[in-house]
């Protein structure tokens, strides 16, 4: 089932220490500031709820996890100031779940893109299956993936990152992202997956609460600047995207 909300859904099912969040689009599960918004506040309230130990991160349907940000959204951007707000959602959801006390296990089950793969490498243990091929597309529209380089650098280092950017309109395989350290593991289907995932969290939910909480914060030092680099990279983002070359470039993929 997958919404048709122009600014999307987002749920949260809470299951013993599990919390699980699925968001959802009409246009390939996309994101729009509203849905944005929406997650940030939503990863913030787990982040401080005693009750839980692990937030499984998902989205809704069987076809693209993630399209990244949204190009009708995007194309209704007219100055320098929303511009950085709208490419601050994204770093305001990349600094909520590093920032989070839990563990937060993502569920990747199809095709991800540009801010999806920021999404994606911002998860602390991903789950993925064979078809959930990345893509960082940023460059062939005249923008540049700052905003989530830091984090998809923590992941997949310099020069992957580099490798996947500069052929912005190829696709890596799911096993190319594992091989890097995207994923976590791969699964042939998604039904192998969603049976090791069930297994894999409620484990993982059994262990000691702080000591998940305190190995989460050893595992994302040297990340503190974030909150300020992030909104620096989304006013540079912003700025390009209002370039003629990008205007004409959404224009096309919408036609």
């Amino acid at each position: 089932m997958v919404t048709t909300r122009k600014n999307g859904s987002l749920y949260t099912r809470i299951n013993g220490k599990v919390a699980e969040v699925e968001f959802g689009h009409p246009a390939s599960n996309s994101f729009v500031s509203e849905l944005l918004e929406r997650l940030t506040n939503t990863i913030d309230e787990l982040s401080e709820n005693d009750g839980i130990s692990v937030i499984l991160l998902k989205s809704e349907g069987e076809k693209a996890f993630c399209a990244g940000a949204s190009f009708d959204e995007l194309l209704e951007v007219t100055t320098l100031e929303e511009g950085k707000a709208f490419f601050s959602g994204f770093a305001h959801v990349i600094n909520a779940m590093r920032k989070c006390k839990k563990i937060i296990v993502g569920r990747v089950h199809g095709k991800t893109v540009g801010g999806g793969v920021g999404l994606a490498a911002a998860c602390d243990y991903v789950f993925a299956n064979v078809d959930s091929s990345i893509k960082l597309s940023e460059l062939s529209i005249g923008i540049a993936p700052l905003v989530i380089a830091p984090v998809v650098e923590r992941k997949i280092g310099k020069a992957a990152m580099g490798e996947l950017s500069l052929a912005p309109t190829d696709w890596k395989n799911a096993y190319w992202a594992q091989e890097k350290g995207l994923f976590s593991k791969v699964f042939e289907t998604a039904q192998e997956m969603d049976k090791e995932l069930e297994f894999y969290i409620h484990k993982l939910a059994s262990y000691h609460p702080d000591a998940l909480t305190e190995w989460k914060t050893v595992l994302w030092e040297g990340t503190d600047h974030w909150d300020v680099l992030l909104k620096e990279r989304a006013a540079i983002t912003g700025k390009l995207a209002l370039s003629e070359f990008t205007r004409n470039a959404l224009s096309k993929f919408k036609k």
